[in-house]
């Protein structure tokens, strides 16, 4: 990797700084909006983790230099005018020094007549349904019973799937996923694993198959 290559590439401001916003490799979050100077940056492209400069502190800092919430730099790149970053990480904790995932959790506006949705979002309403149980919830009524109820209805919904699949019914097999991803969620939640765990293992099977793919063009 040539550093002085990549600087030469980029414009720096009258301070010396360049804008960077922080991107969540697997989910594609924008996690924060931070500065590099020339130094910051060459360090983060040896060491392979992010390294900024702080405007108000006016000195370098590690991201997770004193909590542990390091990111490792999985890719960087530069807009059309070379005058700004995004650098994509896979983060080891929050982004945000309030411990939230990312910087920007403040909504200001939002158009009601859009509905934003993600399986993220649903995973982190089943979460809310785990730790805050609601009277009257079926997710909440899940984790009461415990794993082996939530554990049947994966099996249940998995062969509802398998049988509306054989039968070339396109919409009642996207009906029948949607109540196993669902499923398939609730018990995620219930083991404790991530949203994230989901995301790293499959884009890890990406990066196995784009290797393949290479190797069978040459």
């Amino acid at each position: 990797m040539d550093i002085q290559a990549i600087e030469s590439k980029l414009k720096f401001d009258e301070n010396g700084l360049i804008p960077v916003v922080v991107q969540d490799y697997a989910t594609h979050e924008v996690l924060t909006l931070a500065y590099m100077n020339r130094e910051s940056l060459r360090i983060s492209l040896t060491e392979g983790r992010t390294c900024f400069y702080s405007r108000s502190r006016k000195c370098l800092w590690r991201k997770g230099e004193t909590s542990g919430n390091v990111q490792k730099i999985v890719a960087m790149r530069v807009d059309c005018d070379q005058d700004a970053l995004v650098v994509e990480v896979k983060k080891a904790g929050p982004a945000c020094h309030t411990g939230a995932e990312s910087c920007f959790f403040n909504e200001l506006y939002r158009d009601e007549e859009v509905k934003p949705f993600s399986i993220r979002e649903l995973y982190e309403i089943i979460q809310n349904r785990k730790t805050d149980p609601k009277q009257g919830s079926y997710t909440s009524y899940l984790f009461e019973k415990g794993m082996e109820k939530i554990i049947k209805k994966v099996g249940e919904e998995s062969t509802e799937v398998i049988i509306a699949a054989a039968k070339g019914e396109k919409t009642e097999t996207v009906y029948e996923l949607g109540d196993l991803v669902y499923h398939a969620l609730v018990m995620m939640a219930e083991m404790g694993i991530s949203y994230e765990d989901m995301i790293t293992e499959l884009a890890k099977r990406h990066v196995v198959d784009f290797k393949v793919k290479q190797e069978r063009m040459r």
